[in-house]
């Protein structure tokens, strides 16, 4: 399964917005991939298409955090004022791009990359991954992957040093699965609830 990168409207830069590289923590652990280990995206033929999420997605995307158990304790997808808010914050931020992974005209896949600056590594830029998530009925199917491949070439092309992300210590299966695409467990995530 391939992905093209779409576009959400004639001025949108494709993919994104983040556009400062032209060519909570959510859990644990934090992974990092190792440069020799991430592969460049597969041929775009397999009909998946990234492009930066629309306010009307946010309904969708919610239902693919509601759908797992953790989802489930924390998401209210009765009351979405919260996530609309939440939407126009990251796209007003040149340092955040939700994107939405599309086959056939559906939704059925998401994620949000940061970009990080930092005084640490000498000033690096780096990238965060955070909800990354796909519809129930695609797991299994390639679209994770092609949706965090997408996301480190764009975290490269940002000029990113590297890219980490947290994923709950009850995920092992989504543990296996960023240790398949190159990332290491590297250091331990905590979190403090504010409120």
């Amino acid at each position: 399964m391939g992905v093209t990168v779409g576009r959400t409207g004639d001025d949108a830069p494709a993919g994104g917005r983040l556009g400062r590289g032209e060519g909570g923590v959510a859990g644990w652990p934090l992974m990092t991939p190792s440069p020799e280990q991430i592969e460049p995206p597969r041929d775009p033929a397999g009909g998946v298409v990234v492009r930066e999420a629309a306010l009307e997605d946010v309904p969708t995307i919610v239902a693919m955090l509601v759908d797992d158990p953790l989802g489930q304790s924390r998401e209210d997808p009765a009351d979405l004022a919260p996530y609309d808010a939440a939407f126009v914050r990251i796209a007003g931020d040149p340092g955040e791009v939700l994107v939405v992974a599309e086959l056939d005209g559906q939704v059925v896949g998401t994620l949000q990359l940061s970009v990080l600056p930092s005084l640490s590594r000498r000033g690096a830029l780096r990238g965060q991954l955070e909800g990354v998530r796909v519809a129930a009925d695609m797991r299994g199917a390639g679209v994770g992957e092609q949706l965090v491949r997408w996301a480190l070439e764009r975290a490269r092309a940002e000029g990113c040093e590297l890219v980490q992300l947290t994923s709950d210590s009850s995920r092992t299966g989504a543990h296996r699965f960023y240790e398949r695409l190159g990332f290491t467990v590297s250091h331990v995530g905590m979190k403090l609830v504010l409120g």
